[in-house]
């Protein structure tokens, strides 16, 4: 990345343009350019593979992604952004493409095609679980995208990577991990934004395992609802919340007096494939 020459310092660039990071939109400014190449290493090699990125601001993470060699397309809702990451574009061999719009209207498939992709994000904090359980809930598997590396607050990324039976164990832990792998690969002190937040962050390593047969993902999502829907509840109680509910747990052997936060990811799996055969 190096058409245009040397580019300026990322706070240089947010104070010429006067960004600052908007609570409304959920951002948080990451200037730290060893910290963003650390982050863009996260996946492996990304040269000359199709990256994937959500929220990149001011183009601090945009500008690692794309000295990995990267081809990135970034998603960019602010329109106060959209200058600074044009900024990028001479300097970017063509590498680079902004969109100006909203990620959970844009799919992957809108932007690649069928061509696989990395995901690499300091996702907005306000839309970040929507995304990802979006982009977890994939019909097509192995999914689109090859691998996610993906900025939460930490609270979040501990509920992502959760055993079975620990206090952050929950639904968003079981859609991560029964068809993927997940684990944090990197904690963020919360003093390395622009301002900092309130609460530390982590990056989050998801990548596709192979897919329990049988079992649409709706079905998986619907399952975890109801269980988790009624939290610290016995299971006979959660489960009258999804039609054959009960049943399933008869079905795949499971005891409706435990909890859901004690079943392990292949007790989920049983049940969802009961409720399947239904």
């Amino acid at each position: 990345m190096n058409a245009g020459g040397a580019l300026p310092p990322l706070r240089d660039v947010i104070a010429r343009h006067g960004l600052k990071a908007t609570k409304a939109l959920g951002q948080n400014f990451l200037c730290d350019e060893q910290l963003l190449d650390r982050i863009a290493a996260i996946p492996g090699d990304l040269k000359g593979r199709n990256l994937f990125e959500v929220g990149p601001g001011p183009g601090g993470l945009t500008r690692a992604l794309l000295r990995a060699g990267a081809n990135v397309v970034a998603v960019e809702q602010d329109r106060r952004c959209i200058p600074a990451l044009a900024e990028l574009d001479e300097f970017s061999d063509g590498r680079l493409r902004v969109i100006e719009g909203d990620a959970l209207k844009i799919g992957i498939a809108d932007v690649f095609g069928d061509a696989p992709c990395h995901i690499v994000a300091n996702l907005p904090y306000n839309i970040g679980t929507a995304l990802f359980t979006r982009w977890l809930e994939s019909e097509i598997w192995p999914p689109q995208w090859t691998s996610m590396a993906l900025m939460f607050q930490r609270e979040v990324a501990l509920r992502i990577c959760a055993a079975p039976g620990s206090k952050s164990y929950g639904r968003l832990s079981v859609l991560a991990q029964w068809r993927s792998t997940a684990k944090i690969a990197l904690p963020v002190h919360r003093s390395a934004f622009t301002p900092p937040p309130k609460v530390m962050s982590a990056v989050v390593l998801i990548e596709p395992s192979e897919a329990p047969g049988g079992i649409h993902p709706k079905t998986m999502a619907r399952v975890t609802a109801a269980a988790f829907g009624q939290r610290r509840k016995m299971l006979r109680q959660a489960m009258k919340a999804l039609p054959g509910g009960i049943e399933a747990l008869a079905a795949a052997d499971i005891a409706s007096d435990r909890r859901a936060e004690t079943l392990t990811i292949a007790e989920f799996i049983a049940i969802a494939r009961a409720v399947e055969a239904g």
